[in-house]
């Protein structure tokens, strides 16, 4: 096995440092506080590839593997997490269009998004529907050839600057079985019917856009539906090694910024004629921060490498999601208390690392919902 990584892995790490150093850095704390989606700094993002790096080369995208993706989330998230999410963000939802849509849909979807010119969403979770995605009751009926929308959708990334969203709906309620009956189904914004609601005041992730949408008798063409009809939950199911390694890198993100801010910090503040990076008590933090994103980023690698490979890694891709959350919670935490009361305000970058990490351990499945998984596979 390989632990080091390529000169291109290496490169691509370097030029998304410099973009997130010139660009993200100097801006991160204006629309962390304007609550604002960075729309300039996005469509910057686009024109190096970073937008939809996942989008397959034939449809305009970068094509990088899981990998790579992984190493740009780490860099990104390193240096401003709400930024970092809105870039990474804006192809949410394409993944189904990528491996289940028919070849006008992935024209129709995919190039846009990668050439910068529309931002995707993925509307799921609803306002009783969490953890529990087999409880989805948005509505979706056949009428000629179009399909008639009814429901809401709750906590939605991009849903009030987003162009179209892939909208997990119930088309068959009579199916038998817990997780039939589910279909995907692309919603364009610009649809009578459907209208989004921003959703401000949330502690972390402020520069991400996040909303509730309303779909009322929204009307889609039959060209509109994703792969087969009524196995919508198991298409879900696909994707959710690869994103939940994702997730896994915006911790382990988080975790390699915040650590590398308190290392900066300790060796400049100085306390009883020294700097406290000399007092013992401050160095086993930093080495045990260190040590901690270290194991993050090596689970974190190996599931997106094993991702790549296609292999079965359900509970390695768990296991890598639910550690590197807890790290980057633990290491933002750790962070703070280096800084003492200037980690309490936003002078700092550690105060935004704080309130950005918890979100890991909450979306893409909850640390309990990890743990239940990991559990499962190892009681086979």
């Amino acid at each position: 096995m390989e632990f080091g990584l390529t000169e291109e892995h290496q490169q691509i790490r370097d030029e998304v440092r410099r973009f997130a150093e010139n660009e993200i850095v100097p801006n991160a704390e204006e629309y962390d506080t304007s609550e604002t989606f960075p729309h300039d700094i996005v469509d910057e993002a686009a024109e190096m590839g970073l937008v939809g790096a996942s989008i397959p080369i034939d449809y305009g995208g970068a094509g990088y593997s899981t990998l790579e993706s992984v190493i740009i989330a780490e860099e990104l998230f390193s240096h401003d997490p709400g930024i970092a999410l809105s870039i990474m963000a804006c192809s949410f939802g394409t993944e189904a269009i990528r491996e289940f849509g028919t070849e006008d849909q992935k024209e129709r979807f995919l190039e846009p998004v990668a050439a910068g010119e529309k931002i995707s969403g993925a509307a799921i979770s609803e306002p009783d529907t969490g953890s529990d995605v087999s409880s989805v009751s948005t509505r979706a009926e056949k009428d000629g050839d179009e399909w008639v929308i009814n429901g809401t959708k709750m906590w939605i990334t991009n849903g009030s600057v987003g162009d179209f969203f892939v909208v997990l709906c119930e088309t068959d309620p009579d199916a038998e079985g817990r997780y039939n009956g589910f279909s995907q189904l692309v919603v364009e914004a610009d649809r009578d019917g459907f209208s989004a609601d921003k959703i401000t005041g949330k502690m972390g992730i402020r520069a991400s856009d996040t909303a509730e949408l309303v779909l009322d008798d929204v009307r889609v063409p039959e060209a509109n539906l994703i792969g087969t009809r009524d196995a919508a939950f198991m298409q879900q199911m696909y994707f959710f090694d690869e994103t939940r390694t994702g997730v896994a890198a915006q911790g382990l993100g988080i975790a390699k910024g915040a650590l590398e801010a308190a290392l900066e910090y300790a060796q400049e503040r100085e306390q009883f004629g020294k700097s406290i990076s000399e007092f013992q008590a401050i160095q086993h933090k930093l080495a045990d921060m260190a040590t901690k994103t270290e194991a993050a980023r090596n689970l974190t690698y190996k599931a997106a490498w094993n991702v790549d490979q296609s292999n079965d890694i359900t509970k390695l891709a768990s296991m890598a999601k639910e550690y590197a959350s807890r790290v980057a919670v633990d290491v933002a935490d750790e962070a703070v208390q280096i800084h003492g009361g200037a980690g309490y305000v936003n002078d700092f970058p550690v105060e935004r690392f704080y309130r950005d990490s918890k979100i890991t351990q909450i979306y893409e499945g909850t640390t309990e919902i990890q743990k239940n998984i990991i559990a499962r596979e190892l009681l086979d």
